[in-house]
């Protein structure tokens, strides 16, 4: 049986070593799968999706929270009763009361009688009564793993929200939001990409072929050909 920590962020401008120490100290020996995302489904994340495909009855996948598997209710419930089916462990640092296990201990932990009073009646109406207790137990349990995930859609609803309104407060304020139309975006790796091109191509300073100066930076082709076309504009010859 394989234990798994999926951590995941939305942004590239989050931090992962968070959910990944809290996640190591929780299970030492923990097999991490990390996965930067932007969206709210789970479906798409390519890990996670890899993940569910290979995960075998026992095992167990951990999450720093219950927002890291889903922020979407609807989806969140459905994917956790998939995997419950499946006999899959799913243990949740910030939400313990939803692990897997507390719930199948809830299942499992039934209230079961034989009654023999002597009156039919009376036997009819307790075994009733003991068996409504016992559906009330699962149904509570189950609403409170909807719960769960109601409240983390909820707060990235929320953010969501307040970005909206933060944008439009800014743009009442005159402040620009994004880049200005037309104006080139500078990134920092940019410059000192642009210098070595200058330095080592032949097209410029020195004699090394695009292939060779593409392996000797170290950056994808289409950035390459796009910092040249910039240095040939800019007269950098």
């Amino acid at each position: 049986m394989q234990t798994y920590g999926y951590c995941r962020i939305s942004t590239p401008a989050q931090n992962i070593d968070r959910q990944v120490r809290n996640i190591r100290a929780a299970c030492p020996n923990a097999h991490i799968v990390q996965e930067v995302y932007t969206g709210t489904k789970y479906q798409g994340r390519k890990k996670l999706d890899k993940l569910l495909r290979i995960v075998e009855p026992g095992d167990t996948i951990v999450f720093d929270s219950v927002s890291r598997m889903s922020r979407n209710a609807d989806e969140g419930c459905q994917l956790y009763e998939e995997l419950f089916d499946r006999q899959i462990k799913l243990h949740f640092l910030k939400e313990p009361h939803i692990d897997t296990e507390t719930y199948r201990q809830t299942i499992q932990r039934q209230i079961s009688t034989r009654l023999e009073t002597g009156s039919a009646a009376t036997d009819s109406f307790v075994s009733a009564v003991i068996d409504a207790l016992n559906q009330y137990t699962v149904a509570l349990a189950k609403e409170q793993i909807r719960l769960a995930f109601g409240q983390a859609q909820k707060e990235v609803d929320d953010l969501h929200q307040r970005t909206k309104e933060g944008m439009l407060t800014a743009k009442l304020n005159g402040k620009q939001i994004g880049q200005t139309a037309g104006r080139k975006l500078t990134v920092k790796k940019a410059a000192p990409c642009k210098e070595q091109i200058r330095r080592y191509s032949k097209d410029f300073d020195g004699t090394l072929s695009d292939t060779e100066c593409i392996k000797l930076i170290g950056i994808a082709r289409n950035t390459y050909y796009k910092y040249k076309r910039e240095l040939r504009e800019s007269g950098s010859n």
